[in-house]
């Protein structure tokens, strides 16, 4: 109990010092927790390179950014965090991109999802995937009193987390919580940063054996390589990837988005010469502010006026 207030405590300094916004209030994402092993809470917040971490998450919970409570019913994002599914990149990853979103009159949640972890989770490998569709069945279940318009809520990842934002949006229907009320999980749109998508031989290892490793089956490689499972009724797409990316190579995105536009999905892809892996909001080796694409690119298709 004493590590986990010193950690609360630690969060709101970091908080206080770091942006110029009130950070939304931690809520739980579930009554009930699926697919969980109750077990210490190990849970810790860390900063490295002005980076805040996440480590050890294991009670998901999430964070509403809302621009407004003036009765408007506005589009909303979902944000994961990337960390290669070992940690969440909650302030360059998170936090920031939604107060970038409320600037542009989008409301924004900020999922903080379960790491993988066998200790913690009967099926560590499909504890994220719950998580985030728990997060698209509470913005449509709760659109009316979040001011969320429920036939624009999207899903936004970087790294790691831009393929838990990509496996949302090809299995939207292999649903995997507890969903009485049938709402849809399909995302309207999906937004990937860097993103890893494949578990073949180009993705990323590191992400791979932290959710289906470390004895990997062939039927899980397939299931969670997201290039093999769109279809025409996937999600329009929005891709951002730096060609000179070493930890995730920018095949990724590439491969995803013939896939989307062989089945006639509407998809963009912004490629960077340089930036490598990691670079946020901002790719300081350029000019070009990727947001201001993805909001021109949000304008054209309607999401935001």
């Amino acid at each position: 109990m004493k590590s986990k207030i010193i950690n609360v405590v630690f969060f709101i300094l970091f908080t206080f010092l770091n942006f110029n916004t009130t950070m939304a209030q931690f809520q739980p994402l579930y009554k009930t927790v699926p697919n969980y092993i109750s077990k210490e809470n190990k849970e810790a917040f860390t900063v490295k390179d002005g980076i805040l971490r996440i480590e050890k998450v294991s009670e998901p919970a999430y964070q509403y950014y809302r621009v407004s409570k003036d009765g408007e019913k506005r589009s909303c994002v979902i944000i994961c965090p990337g960390g290669g599914y070992g940690i969440l990149a909650a302030s360059h990853e998170g936090s920031d991109v939604a107060v970038f979103f409320n600037s542009i009159g989008i409301n924004a949640l900020v999922l903080k999802y379960r790491i993988p972890n066998s200790d913690n989770q009967i099926d560590k490998s499909i504890a994220p995937l719950q998580d985030v569709q728990q997060a698209m069945y509470l913005c449509r279940l709760n659109a009316a009193a979040w001011g969320i318009d429920p036939t624009k809520i999207g899903i936004m990842g970087f790294s790691a987390g831009g393929h838990l934002a990509a496996s949302l949006a090809t299995h939207y229907e292999d649903v995997k919580i507890n969903n009485v009320e049938n709402i849809s999980l399909r995302p309207d749109f999906q937004i990937l940063i860097y993103p890893v998508i494949s578990f073949n031989s180009f993705g990323h290892a590191g992400s791979k054996n932290s959710l289906i490793g470390p004895v990997i089956s062939e039927d899980a490689v397939h299931y969670f390589s997201n290039e093999e499972n769109v279809n025409k009724q996937s999600p329009p797409a929005f891709i951002v990837h730096a060609k000179d990316d070493a930890v995730v190579p920018v095949a990724n995105s590439t491969i995803y988005l013939q896939q989307l536009q062989l089945n006639k999905v509407p998809a963009e892809i912004y490629l960077y010469e340089k930036g490598g892996h990691g670079f946020g909001m901002k790719n300081t080796t350029s000019e070009v502010y990727w947001p201001n694409l993805l909001k021109q690119w949000m304008q054209k298709n309607k999401i935001i006026d």
